[in-house]
């Protein structure tokens, strides 16, 4: 069995963000970049179909500047077997069609039984890559995953949804998107972080269109205004009262 993993390397959550001197990008000096948490579900699963199979490979890529190795270093040291990366020193200001564009040369190449995605990378929340690219593949898509388990050509997943889980049963290849829940994501070990140096990681070429995007200004939201108190105890509910219907305007 044979399981590509698409990563991508994303800013701290805890980062303060600033925008750029530019006024069209955001400062890069001071920021934590880190795998993105729900491509860490992704890797922990192809990790663990492939260790329950009892042999196969897992590949992990990426859209990324060099500096994005170092995130696919952590995907080896978990225990991902090879790493690709194709270059691009802009990917996050890339729209998730022109990503998955990029990443659907590279898996046609591949040819995996199963691409795994993270539903949604915490940088920009668009929740869309893992989709198009099943688009551009042809190929079965379940989104926000949380129960996996893999047949002979087939892949039985559950997912949430408002109305409660949706259970499907997909033929392979097949491409699925990871939420929280679908596992607990391994701490890569000394022996592994040391393995990882050894371990293939190779830049490949993938087509990156002309996404058709222009920034013209980025900007912080505004800060929120001082809160005030209106008074204590029941004594304040008319004027709190007032004040939603006068100055908020939610009554």
């Amino acid at each position: 069995m044979k399981i590509l993993v698409c990563i991508k390397r994303v800013p701290a959550t805890d980062t303060r963000v600033k925008v750029g001197a530019d006024g069209t990008s955001l400062d890069p000096s001071g920021v934590q970049y880190v795998l993105n948490p729900y491509c860490e579900f992704a890797v922990e699963e192809a990790l663990r179909r492939v260790e329950a199979v009892g042999e196969g490979e897992v590949v992990c890529l990426t859209v990324g500047s060099q500096e994005a190795e170092k995130e696919l270093r952590t995907c080896l040291a978990m225990g991902a077997d090879r790493a690709l990366r194709v270059p691009c020193d802009s990917a996050f200001a890339l729209p998730p069609a022109t990503v998955a564009q990029a990443l659907a040369e590279v898996v046609r190449a591949e040819a995996p039984d199963l691409v795994l995605c993270g539903k949604q990378a915490v940088d920009r929340d668009n929740a869309q890559t893992g989709a198009y690219l099943a688009t551009l593949l042809d190929w079965p898509c379940v989104t926000e995953a949380v129960a996996l388990e893999i047949g002979t050509g087939t892949a039985h997943v559950e997912r949430e949804a408002d109305a409660g889980h949706e259970i499907f049963d997909i033929a392979l290849p097949a491409v699925v998107t990871c939420a929280k829940g679908l596992n607990e994501p391994r701490y890569a070990n000394l022996k592994g972080i040391m393995a990882a140096k050894k371990k293939p990681l190779e830049t490949v070429e993938g087509a990156l269109a002309d996404s058709g995007v222009v920034v013209h200004a980025m900007e912080l939201p505004p800060g929120r205004p001082a809160g005030r108190i209106v008074g204590e105890g029941a004594d304040a509910v008319p004027a709190l009262i007032e004040a939603l219907q006068t100055e908020a305007k939610v009554l």
